[in-house]
């Protein structure tokens, strides 16, 4: 409840309630608006690795059953106390220069104004190119539809007030997600204040999912974490 009342206070657009919330996303930004830039924050030091958030993900977008648009990649690992487990919060990273877009030959993935990287179903043509084309395989093509999906932030439930699902149902508080753009944000302060890190930085996307004490996990684990929604979820 805490994180969900922080997320009200600090997402820039989402403060006055569900319909206020509403309204202010889906209306028109004036001239002198501050654009929207939705990211999202990863503490890897409260993650679990319960999979609250790929169950709560693949039941509100009616993912297939074999695949992710968000999964916490799990391993084991021995330390001086024993055996311990490393855990690595993955999706699409909703990259500033997302290959996939500039390499849909569609035009069926494009970013929105508020910086997000979306999917027109209806302009897919299951070429898979976008999925070969992500450097974190955080896509997929769906069989009954033929179609490419991903990680979406929830925008359907952003525009309602709500919390992306992932966000509302982690058990350990370890997703925070919000407008970048706005300074009170708690995602624009943890970003501004705090050590984050991305994935794969070298590859130039620019991402916007952050990562609090990620150098530690991959340090640790290597390259092997970095899970891939083309192979199944179990």
């Amino acid at each position: 409840m805490s994180a969900r009342r922080e997320f009200l206070k600090g997402v820039g657009g989402l403060t006055a309630g569900a319909v206020a919330a509403a309204s202010a996303v889906a209306a028109p930004a004036s001239a002198d608006a501050r654009p929207r830039r939705y990211a999202m924050v990863v503490d890897l030091r409260k993650c679990i690795g319960c999979q609250a958030c790929t169950v709560a993900c693949a039941y509100e977008n009616q993912v297939p059953a074999d695949r992710w648009r968000t999964v916490v990649a799990v391993r084991e690992v021995r330390t001086e106390r024993g055996v311990g487990a490393l855990m690595l919060p993955q999706m699409c990273n909703h990259c500033d220069e997302p290959p996939c877009v500039t390499r849909c030959p569609a035009d069926a993935t494009y970013k929105t104004a508020d910086g997000s990287v979306q999917i027109d179903a209806d302009k897919c043509i299951g070429c898979g190119r976008c999925v070969r084309d992500c450097p974190y395989g955080a896509r997929f093509i769906n069989a009954a539809t033929d179609t490419a999906e991903k990680c979406n932030f929830c925008l359907h439930r952003v525009a309602a007030g709500l919390l992306p699902a992932c966000v509302e149902t982690c058990v350990g508080g370890a997703r925070v997600f919000g407008d970048l753009n706005d300074p009170t944000s708690v995602v624009s302060q943890l970003v501004s204040k705090e050590k984050v890190q991305v994935l794969k930085p070298e590859k130039g996307t620019r991402p916007h999912v952050f990562y609090l004490g990620l150098d530690a996990v991959l340090a640790a684990s290597g390259q092997a974490l970095l899970a891939d929604p083309r192979q199944t979820r179990g």
